[in-house]
């Protein structure tokens, strides 16, 4: 158990935003490597107190982990000749959503809403 207060509605929702932003500042700090481990803090510090948090942060810890596998896929295939410009694909798609989905959804999280990152592996709910 940890000692963290039941966050209000406004600090839910502030701790939903840095869920979802943290995979940007991540980003910036770590190459895009490291960015499971804010919100997986998140997770492990709000889960058993606020859906909103508890949500965010298994929805942006699932997204970052996705893109961790994604960018390793495409790293492999920059090795062959002929998939190489999938892999560049790949990279440019990443990038594209590695900023765009997390900015959509601190948005969401600003208006109390969940939202659902596409095309990622369910790790954590």
């Amino acid at each position: 158990m940890t000692n963290v207060p039941v966050p209000t509605r406004e600090t839910a929702r502030t701790w939903a935003i840095l869920c979802h932003l943290s995979l940007l500042i991540a980003a910036v700090l770590s190459a895009g490597y490291l960015a499971f481990v804010g919100p997986l803090v998140f997770w492990f510090l709000y889960k058993d107190k606020d859906a909103l948090i508890r949500n965010a942060a298994a929805g942006s810890f699932n997204f970052a982990v996705t893109l961790v596998i994604a960018s390793a896929v495409a790293t492999a295939l920059q090795f062959t000749i002929i998939l190489a410009p999938v892999g560049w694909l790949i990279w440019a798609a990443m990038f594209v959503m590695g900023i765009l989905f997390p900015i959509l959804a601190a948005l969401a999280a600003s208006r109390y809403e969940q939202y659902s990152y596409p095309a990622t592996l369910p790790l954590l709910s």
